[in-house]
């Protein structure tokens, strides 16, 4: 048990704001954020396990620090993306923009461990497949595009997600909107008197409680896989997870998280705001609502750093860099690719000589 004196402060390690001990909930508390630091933390339980947000925030142990392997890292100096390669292998160009400039990257800190891996279910001769389909069905792109693109150069990576749960009961208030019609007569543009039906709204006031519980919220660490095409291949279903080895990790390159834990929990926590917020406003009965305040207050947070497979290829064509992603669980692919000038000067010649005909026929039968 961690004792802490009821009488003092000290820093939230979620905001930084002020936080005080509790004694009802056994806990400091935040008073801007809400978050919890447990005065007691539950034994491990040899599964992939869920760490206590607060307390790792205050004090990482040593024990969840390190790859348990020798590897080295990597910074392009390109596209700033941390590459961590088995300590045999010599990376010779950026997995992520295929720019030769790395430099060896030495962190003051060991990184956080991940608890969890979710392998690598998709083959390379499946993707490379994919890749081509994909390719032959984006008909802008330029026809050297293809030649240039060098599926020969896709790469097995795993990036680092940070998830989040937490459990959180809300109360909620604001005034709950019921419509009501009444008719009204106007006159018409011809002079004539007409009825219409004119909507009105009845206001009354609302109050209630939601209780949910998030689990895993995820919020990508990664800086070197471009944002919207990770979005476009999700999610990658935390049901497949297996413990942390270093066994998943043989002959494929892990990105090293960029986005920190501290700054991941900020972003998990609007997250769940945002989502808290839509749930409070789904319980507010009538047909609208305004005015709608949300009281909430987090509690047993939790996170997992997780690594997660891509099959990734990176090229560059007519000097801008191009990346195409594959989610290496469950095949899903989302990817860039440049646009052809002419043929795209061509698609809109193709619409306006559409619309020119559609225009003349509609003139021919008027």
């Amino acid at each position: 048990m961690t004792e802490f004196d009821a009488r003092t402060s000290q820093t939230c390690p979620a905001c930084g704001a002020k936080a005080t001990w509790n004694p009802g909930r056994q806990a400091l508390v935040c008073g801007f954020c809400g978050t919890e630091a447990p005065g007691e933390l539950d034994a491990d339980t040899g599964k992939v396990r869920e760490i206590p947000l607060a307390a790792t925030l205050r004090a990482l142990p040593d024990e969840l620090r390190g790859w348990q392997s020798e590897r080295r890292s990597v910074r392009c100096q390109s596209c700033r993306a941390i590459s961590v390669f088995d300590a045999e292998r010599v990376g010779q160009n950026c997995t992520f923009c295929g720019s030769p400039s790395l430099v060896p990257y030495e962190e003051i800190q060991s990184p956080i461990r991940p608890q969890s891996v979710l392998p690598f279910t998709v083959t390379e001769s499946d993707v490379r497949e994919a890749m081509r389909a994909w390719y032959a069905s984006k008909w802008l792109a330029p026809g050297a595009l293809r030649k240039k693109a060098a599926l020969d150069t896709i790469r097995g990576v795993y990036l680092p997600y940070w998830t989040f749960d937490a459990s959180v009961r809300a109360n909620w208030s604001a005034e709950s909107g019921t419509y009501y019609y009444t008719t009204e007569t106007v006159r018409g543009s011809d002079g004539r008197p007409q009825t219409r039906q004119v909507r009105h709204v009845r206001w009354q006031p609302a109050s209630g409680q939601v209780e949910h519980f998030f689990d895993d919220e995820p919020i990508p660490g990664s800086t070197g896989v471009h944002p919207g095409l990770l979005g476009r291949v999700g999610p990658f279903p935390a049901a497949g997870l297996v413990p942390y080895d270093t066994a998943y990790l043989s002959g494929f390159v892990v990105e090293h998280y960029q986005v920190v834990l501290i700054d991941a929990a900020r972003s998990a926590r609007e997250s769940m705001d945002r989502q808290l917020r839509d749930l409070c406003a789904a319980s507010v009965p009538g047909d609208t609502h305004r005015n709608l305040r949300v009281d909430a207050e987090y509690a047993g947070e939790t996170f997992k750093h997780i690594l997660v497979p891509v099959w990734l290829l990176a090229y560059r064509f007519r000097g801008r860099d191009h990346q195409v992603v594959v989610n290496g669980h469950t095949g899903r692919i989302a990817g860039e690719y440049p646009r052809s000038a002419w043929k795209v000067a061509a698609l809109v010649l193709v619409g306006i000589a559409v619309l020119a005909v559609v225009a003349w026929l509609a003139s021919q039968t008027s």
